[in-house]
């Protein structure tokens, strides 16, 4: 790690555990079921406790998409051409992709962030794009490094930093996406890498690829897991390797979380991946996320156990751009107004629950 990023997850500390109490009694308290909210109640203290308070404010919401090539799909993993990342990213600055549809549903602000796009992007008029390409795409990793070790750090650290510009604006919550033809092919990469666990195992159609398709797509990622993992020392060097501009710039979102104490929503694959290797950087930065659904791809559901995270929604969801994250919000929030101004048993003057054994 160098210095800079150093000095960003030396100020992470642990979730307050005094506000994860309170916000436990709190829910005791209200005048329902033990635990009848399930995952709800559970996030909502752990949100306490990444907030440090009892309340549960979740007013101003943010969906950070970040959008990048990839060079690997030059090796014929994707169903169309890199050309479509910059088109879909422009789209989401009209405020015309699916995931902005959601997200004005959602009362969530949306913010697309090019940090790696193979052309310069024409700004929208709906959705402020953010700026901050780290290179014009990344190289194809069946030749060469996807990018350079300190290319990776600069990712990580501008995912940090677009953190720390949305908590300087008050926004309590944040949502992940991404845009980047061919990210499934250099997410199944890194996670095979993590976790040690086989390219099939872990490696799905992502936009639709057919068979031939996705026995190339397996081809290509297992040749590279075999050529790049005696190099890799740490996670820093799998996303180096591997990886992609997008995916490095989400797993410093996911530590922005923790350095500035703001929940992050995991979304689908793409993004738990980025998670995982977020955890990786800094054991103990899952207990700054959520997850919001269970992606369709393979590795969906393996990755949020390998992150002890619990889903919101089941829904069979793998479109990205943060689509997950940005649907279970509204769960989110009707936990929270339950949470905040439901009666207490106290207040309806009838005995409250408690926890019982037998059958």
């Amino acid at each position: 790690m160098n210095d800079e990023l150093s000095i960003y997850l030396s100020q992470i500390r642990p979730p307050s555990a005094p506000s994860m109490e309170m916000a436990r009694k709190r829910w005791a308290q209200v005048a329902k079921p033990l635990n009848s909210l399930g995952v709800l109640e559970d996030d909502i203290i752990k949100i306490a406790g990444i907030r440090e308070t009892s309340k549960a404010d979740m007013e101003k919401r943010a969906l950070v998409i970040l959008c990048a090539d990839n060079g690997i799909v030059e090796e014929g993993v994707t169903q169309t051409g890199r050309e479509v990342t910059a088109l879909v990213a422009e789209n989401m600055t009209n405020g015309n992709s699916s995931v902005c549809i959601m997200a004005d549903r959602a009362e969530v602000d949306v913010f697309p962030v090019d940090i790696g796009v193979a052309r310069d992007l024409i700004p929208g008029s709906r959705h402020p794009l953010l700026c901050r390409k780290i290179a014009y795409g990344t190289k194809n990793f069946r030749n060469e490094p996807a990018m350079t070790r300190e290319e990776a750090i600069r990712s990580i650290e501008t995912g940090i930093k677009l953190v720390g510009e949305l908590a300087e604006k008050g926004y309590q919550l944040l949502a992940t996406g991404e845009m980047g033809i061919g990210n499934t092919t250099t997410s199944s990469a890194v996670a095979s890498l993590l976790l040690k666990k086989a390219p099939e195992v872990l490696t799905g159609r992502g936009a639709g690829l057919n068979d031939e398709g996705l026995k190339r797509k397996l081809e290509v990622i297992k040749e590279a897991v075999e050529q790049y993992s005696p190099a890799c020392q740490d996670v820093v060097d799998v996303l180096a390797c591997v990886g992609g501009f997008d995916l490095a710039g989400l797993t410093g979102v996911f530590l922005g979380g923790a350095v500035y104490r703001i929940p992050v929503l995991v979304d689908g694959f793409i993004s738990a991946v980025a998670a995982l290797s977020a955890d990786h950087i800094y054991p103990g930065c899952r207990n700054f996320m959520l997850a919001s659904h269970v992606s369709a791809e393979p590795a969906g559901r393996m990755l949020l156990d390998e992150l002890g995270l619990k889903p919101l929604i089941q829904a069979g969801m793998c479109l990205g751009e943060g689509t997950g994250a940005v649907a279970a919000i509204p769960l989110l929030l009707m936990a929270a107004d339950v949470y905040g101004s439901m009666s207490s048993f106290e207040d309806i003057q009838i005995e409250a629950y408690k926890p019982m054994g037998g059958v």
